[in-house]
């Protein structure tokens, strides 16, 4: 049971949590920001370029066709996720900047890899698993930002979602995914057949973003902010707020009469929060004092849902395995 449990930090965890530790021992300041800030961007545009690249039309198309499983995961992502982060934050007693990300958590599309596999540990449909996520991620390139203008107006410079705002998500994030979906057909084949460097750009670009927003805000003073206590009550909220998704994707899967494999993506698919998205999205929707703070809700739900999912999809598996014998 051990050796699970400290399985389930997989070495990119560990590597996030280095990071985290490096930016607070030894923040980049100065000149050295200025680059460590210049190299997060370009990483978080090659890192859309590439995903643009990657996400075959074909797809889009197959998922269309599973659409009240579709508008189920994207009503609870978007709708009944963001509606639970309005009242995370309205909690008094909380942090101003920590409700912010608690909010911001909630208006991030599903993740796409951990959804996949644990859909498939599970025994669920895994192709409309590819679908949904993929849909989610690209429809949140979008709706994302416009619900962080629309719910969080006070986020951002102090003036809502800004113009420079608009035109840097534009630029560092939309304008290199239908780049590299519009190129697909002459390098889509190199990037399927390269996939560990799109892991190692995916990764070295969420970690750069992370040590330089965790840096800035440490120069600002982030640790004198945010006191182990507050840690816990993050830890604490995150945690009620999957298990009540979790719940709820359930009840709803039984409402819906949906298959047990459709059920499971919307289990899986439904109730879980892109880190990938989230730290880059942060960058560029949040001043770099502010990142920071916004990130460890989101940082902390991702490795609660990573523990929870496991133990789940592994219990659906066993269930299946039984039914089969």
């Amino acid at each position: 049971m051990i050796r699970r449990f400290l399985a389930l930090f997989e070495p990119f965890i560990l590597m996030l949590l280095g990071t985290v530790l490096l930016a607070t021992l030894l923040p980049a300041r100065g000149g050295m920001a200025t680059l460590v800030a210049w190299a997060a961007d370009i990483g978080i545009v090659l890192l859309f370029f590439l995903h643009g690249a990657k996400l075959s039309r074909d797809a889009i198309w197959e998922g269309a066709r599973n659409w009240r499983l579709h508008l189920a995961v994207l009503a609870v992502s978007f709708g009944l996720f963001p509606l639970f982060g309005l009242g995370l934050r309205a909690l008094p007693g909380i942090d101003s900047a920590v409700a912010a990300g608690l909010l911001f958590l909630t208006l991030l599309p599903s993740t796409v890899q951990s959804s996949i596999a644990f859909t498939a540990i599970a025994r669920g449909n895994v192709a409309a698993a590819v679908c949904s996520a993929s849909f989610s991620n690209l429809i949140g390139i979008v709706l994302t930002p416009a619900l962080v203008a629309l719910l969080m107006p006070g986020a951002g410079a102090g003036h809502g979602l800004s113009g420079s705002a608009v035109e840097a998500i534009v630029l560092q994030l939309l304008v290199p995914f239908v780049a590299g979906h519009l190129l697909r057909p002459w390098i889509g084949g190199f990037v399927a057949r390269r996939k560990q460097w799109l892991t190692i750009v995916d990764r070295g670009s969420i970690l750069l973003v992370v040590y330089s927003a965790f840096g800035a805000a440490v120069v600002e003073g982030l640790w004198t902010r945010v006191s182990p206590r507050d840690l816990g009550v993050i830890a604490l909220l995150c945690t009620l707020l999957l298990a009540v998704v979790l719940g709820i994707t359930l009840a709803l899967g039984r409402a819906m009469r949906l298959s047990r494999e459709d059920a499971i993506v919307l289990l899986f698919c439904g109730s879980k929060k892109s880190l990938a998205s989230g730290v880059p999205m942060a960058g560029v929707l949040f001043p770099a004092a502010q990142v920071g703070v916004v990130l460890l809700p989101v940082m902390l739900f991702h490795q609660i849902q990573l523990i929870a999912c496991a133990f789940i999809a592994r219990r659906f598996a066993d269930q299946a395995a039984g039914q089969d014998a």
